[in-house]
């Protein structure tokens, strides 16, 4: 809650006008418990959840021919009513786990210094954590993931993820419970190293969902803003590690590409792309392009 109940006294605290945008905010954010503000994550990811892997289905079903040729795994095709099943699990998880962790986690976010006051930040501000968020974010969920393909963290808790070989937006959040909480500390890392305001707070958990829906698809967009982004990886480059399952050793990262680089995760993919390659410009014939496929996937898991 804010520490004055005026717009005269915000601005004699500031010693100027308030802009139109903290002229919102406060007059949103006035009355209202700093607790009720964290709150509001909980709507923003039962509204990203829902909302943003439709976007994906609708063209599917509605420009399906269209888009086919951005289709990652073209013969793979999940059903309507598959894809609401896994909606329901997600959203099951959620009631269930996310929800409820985000009501007790308020105390820590109050702890590291996440602030409501004014004056809000600067976009150069919101931009510089948000990049700080996503590097931390990514190098950290890096060693999980690839911890969670280990015999037992897979068998115990990653296979859930996996059972969508063909990745599809509502699949991004679709996982063991375990894996959830255990993921749930590289998204906080950055905001606890680097605090910020809860307006850049709220924004990156909002995107990085968003990314992860992204990821998830199963198409690959040429249009897609992010492929502009430095060392993203994207839908084409985390559907591999769906396709290839749980032995993979590659694509471990979340977001970006470099982890994978320097720590040689990704040489069954470049593997893959080599091959593609090959067989686009027909320096593979076709008699040998169903063999060497099939050994992409027992390439990758020798890869190490």
């Amino acid at each position: 809650m804010l520490s004055y109940t005026t717009i005269q006294e915000a601005e004699a605290a500031l010693g100027r006008p308030l802009t139109a945008a903290e002229t919102l905010w406060f007059n949103y954010t006035a009355t209202r418990s700093d607790y009720f503000l964290y709150c509001h994550n909980i709507l923003f990811l039962f509204l990203i959840f829902s909302i943003f892997p439709y976007y994906y289905l609708f063209l599917e079903f509605f420009f399906s021919n269209s888009i086919k040729p951005y289709k990652i795994q073209p013969k793979v095709k999940l059903s309507f009513s598959d894809s609401i099943r896994c909606y329901k699990s997600v959203m099951r998880v959620f009631f269930l786990v996310v929800g409820p962790l985000q009501l007790i986690s308020y105390p820590s976010v109050k702890m590291i210094g996440i602030r409501t006051s004014l004056p809000l930040p600067s976009m150069w501000e919101i931009v510089a954590q948000l990049g700080v968020y996503f590097i931390i974010e990514d190098y950290t969920n890096y060693w999980i993931h690839r911890f969670l393909h280990c015999k037992w963290g897979y068998e115990k808790i990653h296979k859930v993820h996996h059972e969508y070989t063909a990745p599809v937006g509502f699949a991004a959040p679709y996982a063991h419970w375990v894996e959830i909480l255990i993921l749930g500390i590289p998204s906080f890392l950055g905001p606890a190293i680097a605090p910020g305001h809860m307006i850049t707070f709220w924004m990156w958990i909002g995107l990085r969902q968003i990314e992860a829906i992204e990821t998830h698809s199963g198409y690959d967009f040429p249009w897609t803003p992010t492929k502009y982004i430095p060392f993203y990886g994207g839908a084409d480059y985390h559907d591999y590690h769906h396709y290839v399952g749980g032995q993979s050793q590659s694509n471990f990262a979340s977001v970006f590409t470099y982890c994978d680089y320097i720590y040689g995760t990704d040489k069954g993919f470049r593997y893959q792309k080599k091959v593609l390659r090959q067989l686009r410009e027909g320096l593979i014939n076709n008699q040998e392009e169903t063999r060497v496929l099939h050994n992409i996937t027992a390439k990758d898991h020798k890869l190490d």
